[in-house]
């Protein structure tokens, strides 16, 4: 058994818990977190008010930073005393891409596997489009589409209810959100050499950007484009299931996902389709794609296997990101 520590008891720390607590194979050690009613209700062997407090308590085998930016540098500085087997930390990864260069930096130099909790990649219908590439399905794969829609941004009490924070941060959309879909098309497609970005703001109660059009131009010539907007919604009882609605386009055939995580194959020249992932009653965020993540780093430990999502790959999403909001700034293509 893996033994787990959580530092942070906010809402999306739920999750996080609910995960690590069905996995056969971790045992929930501990949380921390100053509002101890919330580190109760997360089901932990033991609860502690702070980080310091629960590393000196007892050894960890993993620690899973889910609190805001700010606190992510220090903890990890912390952390990489005490020598875990691997640290894994929520996105938006540190408050700059400095201090994500001197994240990385300590943990390379204390040894310890720093892996960014960057989950979308880990969804299931994205694992189906990568194994369709992967098993050349769709002939010379052309394009990726991703209509982000999520539906929680209208009116003066847009994202009060979930996540109020949202509402302040002056870079939002891409920062926030559409950062997952930056990765996901790295995941799926490799490298960006490119990029184009129309960032948009039509709620005027926030500060951020809400809307968006990002075209990433990739090493290989194929094109993703991230058409994101969270005012408007998709066809879906739940829109944050899947966030939205994706077409993935190659000579012999077409990809759709469709709201439900359905993903369909239609081939070149016909109207007919089929079904390569079906629907499922998924436990937890999103296709369980917080489980997944946390399972894959479990078998990559066990196994000394290579983990995905290390933060210093994951410094290049940061600089992509970077540039995405000066592609906007600028109204010009840009080159990585």
């Amino acid at each position: 058994m893996l033994r787990v520590g959580g530092l942070g008891a906010g809402y999306f720390s739920q999750f996080h818990y609910d995960a690590w607590l069905r996995n056969p194979a971790t045992e929930l050690i501990a949380v921390a977190d100053p509002v101890t009613e919330k580190c109760e209700a997360a089901g932990a062997t033991h609860n502690y008010e702070n980080l310091d407090d629960m590393l000196s308590a007892q050894p960890l085998d993993i620690l899973d930073i889910i609190t805001p930016p700010p606190t992510h540098y220090k903890s990890i500085l912390k952390a990489c005393d005490y020598k875990p087997k691997a640290i894994i930390c929520q996105k938006p990864f540190c408050t700059s891409l400095d201090e994500a260069e001197m994240a990385v930096q300590a943990a390379k130099d204390a040894n310890v596997p720093l892996i960014i909790h960057e989950n979308f990649r880990f969804q299931p219908w994205f694992r189906c489009l990568k194994e369709a590439i992967k098993n050349n399905a769709l002939g010379q794969t052309l394009q990726f589409t991703f209509r982000l829609r999520t539906g929680d941004g209208q009116g003066s009490d847009a994202y009060l209810a979930r996540q109020p924070y949202f509402r302040n941060m002056p870079r939002f959309l891409i920062h926030e959100t559409g950062v997952h879909y930056v990765d996901t098309c790295i995941f799926l497609f490799g490298p960006v050499v490119r990029v184009y970005a129309e960032l948009m703001t039509h709620n005027p109660t926030i500060k951020g950007e809400d809307a968006c059009y990002v075209i990433l131009e990739h090493k290989n010539g194929i094109r993703s484009l991230i058409d994101g907007n969270r005012l408007l919604d998709h066809r879906s009882t739940n829109t944050r299931l899947t966030f939205g609605e994706a077409m993935l386009e190659g000579t012999d055939a077409t990809l759709t996902l469709e709201g439900t995580g359905r993903v369909q194959q239609r081939a070149f020249g016909s109207i007919e389709q089929h079904t390569l992932l079906e629907p499922e009653p998924w436990e937890g965020f999103a296709g369980d794609c917080v489980y997944a993540l946390q399972n894959h780093v479990v078998n990559a430990l066990k196994n000394k296997t290579p983990f995905e999502n290390l933060a210093e790959d994951y410094l290049n999403v940061l600089r992509l990101v970077n540039t995405i909001y000066s592609s906007a700034q600028q109204g010009r293509k840009m080159k990585l």
